[in-house]
Order: structure tokens, then C-alpha cells, then sequence
């Protein structure tokens, strides 16, 4: 029996004829069982289609175009090898996700190494690995890489982060394009300009492009081509000194459904947007042809995360609200708490059942602001019941903690009725390794 998928949920999920969820042909519900919860389901089925995607929308209209797997969504080595069997590069923020990059023999020409702050180690990994861009986010650190680029003997392709000034109207905490952000060089206060002449007077680094990150996850078409007209058109005038846009990239921040009223844009929409005034704009301004890079995160991975809960036990408050206790919560999924962010979900375990009750989903972690999900309606709920929460594939893995020494969840990727362990559950043993008693 199938149900009627939302758009939030994997593309094989379905209810099956015991009325349990199922996702990749396996019941959440065994799966449960077998790994304990919390637990969060990968499909790989659809973060294959969601890398095909992103690939076939963005070649098909810009055709010397790379898609960049941003892995600070989420990581493994599972799931980096899925994106390099798809043909994606990989868009890494530190030491850690370069490592890991590396760890699986990632190629390392396809690497773009990300981060307002990296530190001198980070960079030698980079130049030992030999990542094939740098992109460079201050001043500190266009004279750190050249100077250590030098004392190697080596010359480094980088590119510069820009920041344009637009506003893509998402989260304060995840505006990253504005003004008053952390990250790039500011086009309005001209310490862009500053930097793209050092970086072209810099003998070990080779400037090949530029690149800017508005901010995610973004639902409007409009800011994308918005900045990438205010960015080629700053750039251009960097010509007559030397600069050669090789490499153009307007990073990522594509946006994925939560919640049903909320349906994000088509991968198409976002590629023709981009692709078009990328190339437009390009032409106008004789900037020839760059290399388009796009680095979509959340949006290739999101969607094919599930994450999987035990019902607890349940607090009443007669005419105020009634609290269902979750074995997970901030621990595993802090984006409630910290972004506001909002989620659906569904009682895994009896699909076919309507909504009796209005429930506040909560975690089990010691702060007031463990809520998952404020007010949902789902049926009647009852102790081991297990519940599934949609849209759970990016950030809530890489963003989880130890919070009150709480052990970190299984993952696991399902496809074709199999399901095989990709990252096993910790440990109080675990925790105590890099203790020193």
C-alpha cells in the first residue's frame, strides 16, 4: 500500500500491509527493533536521484558547470562515495571534513576547501592533499596560504569569498551573504577590492575565480540573480589588472521542505536562475565563459534522512498542552532549538490511523527548549510506539552532541530491502576514550 508522499519524506517511501512505514523496502519499524533508537534512515535511492538531479538540471543549461557536494550538511564515508559515484566534487569547511575527503580517497582536484578561520594545519593538509581550490575568506589568511605556498615551492589555485550585501530573507543565524556577517569580503566597505588585488600581486596563489554564499535554506529565486549581477559586475572591473574569471561560484543554500505548506522550488527553477544570469550577465560584461560551481548540501541530502523515535512516557497539563517525551531530541536534532525549525511527523508504526490528539514532541535532554515538534496532531500515541520525522537527512547528524553524556545515534542506508549500518551507535565506553582520568 503507498501513501500519499508529501514531498518531505524519501521517494520509496510507502506504508506497507502491516500499516508500518517503509522507506528503501524496509519496515522503520523492524528497523527499529534491530538498531535501536534513536535512528536516523538514509535512502539511498534518493540521494542518488537527488545527485542526478543536481547534475543532469545544471549541465543541461550550463554545461562546463561542477556540482559540489557541501559536507558540512552531512558526512560519512558512505555518504561520500555515493556523491563521488555520482560525479559530484566536494565542498569541505575543516581539517576534519578534509580527512575524511581524503580518507576515501576522494580526488582532490574536485575538492573546494571552505572556512572563515583555517587554521595553519588545516592549510598544510589542503597543500598536502593537494585540494584543487582554496577558498580564501580574509586577509589572514590570503597571507598565511601564500606564505606557505612559498615555502613549498608552490602556487595554489584559489578563489576569493564575496560577500554581495543581498539579503535571501532565511534565518538571521544562517544569513551568511550580508554585511554584517563573519563570512567573505565585503563588496560595499571595498575590502573585496582590496583582496582581489592582493591575491592578484600574491606570487604563490593563482586567483581563478570568485565565489559567494547567500545563505540557506533559500526559498526566492529573486536573491540568487540579484547577487550574481552585483558580483560579475564588481569583478569585471578587476579586468584590465589581470584578473581572469575562470571559475564563478554562487554557492549553495538550496532549500528542501519541512513542512507541507512550506514546498521548496524545483532543482530546475534554482538552475535556470542561475545558469541563465550567470551566462547572461557574462556575456554583457565580456567575462567569457567560467566554470559554474554550485554546492548544494542540504538539498542532496535532506530529504533521504529519516529520523526515528520511542514514544515515552506522556505529561498532561489539562488546558494547556500535552507533552509526549521522545527518546532523541536536541542531542540528535538541535535545529529546533537553535534555528526555530520546523518539522512534520508520523506515527511509524500505525500509518492508517488519523490524528486524535494535539501532542508537543520533546527530547529527553535537560533544557525546557528539548522540543521537537510544539503542537502536532497524530493519533493516539502510547509507550513504544515509534515515530518518524521527515526531512531529517542534513545538519541534525553532523550537529549532534554528548549533551548530558548521551550517546550519538546509529545510521543506517536502506535500499532494495536491505539495510546496512553506516555508522553505529556510541557508546558510554566511546566517551570515555578521550577522557583522562
Amino acid at each position: 500500500m503507498t501513501f500519499e508522499n508529501s514531498g518531505l519524506f524519501p521517494l520509496t517511501a510507502a506504508v506497507n500491509e502491516a500499516g508500518r512505514l517503509e522507506i528503501g523496502g524496509c519496515d522503520t519499524v523492524a528497523l527499529a527493533a534491530e538498531f535501536g533508537t534513536p535512528l536516523y534512515v538514509y535512502d539511498e535511492d534518493t540521494l542518488r536521484r537527488m545527485c542526478r538531479e543536481f547534475v543532469g538540471e545544471f549541465a543541461s543549461r550550463y554545461p562546463d558547470s561542477l556540482v559540489a557536494y557541501a559536507s558540512k550538511a552531512f558526512l560519512n564515508p558512505a555518504i561520500g562515495r555515493i556523491a563521488l559515484e555520482e560525479g559530484l566534487g566536494l565542498d569541505v569547511v575543516s581539517g576534519g571534513e578534509l580527512a575524511l575527503g581524503r580518507a576515501i580517497a576522494f580526488p582532490p582536484d574536485l575538492i573546494y576547501f571552505h572556512g572563515n578561520n583555517k587554521t595553519l594545519p588545516e592549510l598544510e593538509l589542503a597543500l598536502d592533499y593537494g585540494v584543487g581550490r582554496v577558498v580564501v575568506d580574509s586577509f589572514h589568511e590570503l597571507r598565511m596560504l601564500d606564505e606557505l605556498a612559498g615555502s613549498r615551492g608552490e602556487v595554489q589555485d584559489i578563489m576569493l569569498r564575496l560577500s554581495p550585501g543581498v539579503d535571501p530573507h532565511t534565518h538571521v543565524h544562517t544569513t551568511t551573504g550580508i554585511l554584517d556577517s563573519k563570512f567573505g569580503f565585503s563588496v560595499e566597505t571595498g575590502h573585496a577590492a582590496l583582496a582581489i588585488r592582493q591575491a592578484l600581486t600574491a606570487p604563490n596563489l593563482d586567483l581563478v575565480g570568485v565565489h559567494f554564499h547567500l545563505g540557506s535554506p533559500i526559498f526566492e529565486l529573486e536573491p540568487f540573480s540579484i547577487a550574481i549581477d552585483t558580483v560579475l559586475t564588481f569583478v569585471s572591473q578587476f579586468k584590465d589588472e589581470g584578473l581572469e574569471l575562470r571559475e564563478f561560484s554562487p554557492g549553495g543554500g538550496f532549500a528542501i521542505g519541512y513542512v507541507r505548506e512550506q514546498p521548496p522550488p524545483a532543482v530546475a527553477d534554482y538552475a535556470q536562475v542561475i545558469a541563465s544570469a550567470t551566462r547572461g550577465r557574462c556575456a554583457d560584461l565580456s567575462l567569457g565563459t567560467p566554470r559554474l560551481v554550485v554546492e548544494p548540501g542540504r538539498s542532496v541530502v535532506g530529504r533521504a534522512g529519516v529520523a526515528l523515535y520511542s514514544v515515552g512516557g506522556t505529561k498532561d497539563i489539562p488546558t494547556v498542552r500535552r507533552y509526549v517525551s521522545l527518546d532523541g531530541g536536541m542531542g540528535d536534532n538541535i535545529r529546533p532549538a537553535l534555528y526555530e525549525a520546523r518539522y512534520e511527523a508520523v506515527l511509524a508504526s500505525r500509518m492508517n490511523e488519523s490524528p486524535e490528539d494535539t501532542v508537543t514532541l520533546v527530547g529527553k535532554y535537560c533544557e525546557s527548549g528539548d522540543v521537537l515538534i510544539r503542537d502536532i496532531e497524530l493519533p493516539t500515541l502510547a509507550e513504544g510506539d515509534v515515530l518518524a520525522i521527515p526531512s531529517s537527512g542534513a545538519y541534525a547528524p553532523p550537529m549532534s552532541s554528548n549533551y548530558n553524556l548521551n550517546p550519538r545515534p546509529a545510521i543506517v542506508m536502506v535500499t532494495d530491502g536491505d539495510a546496512r549500518l553506516i555508522r553505529r551507535r556510541e557508546t558510554f565506553e566511546d566517551m570515555m576514550r578521550t577522557e583522562v582520568f
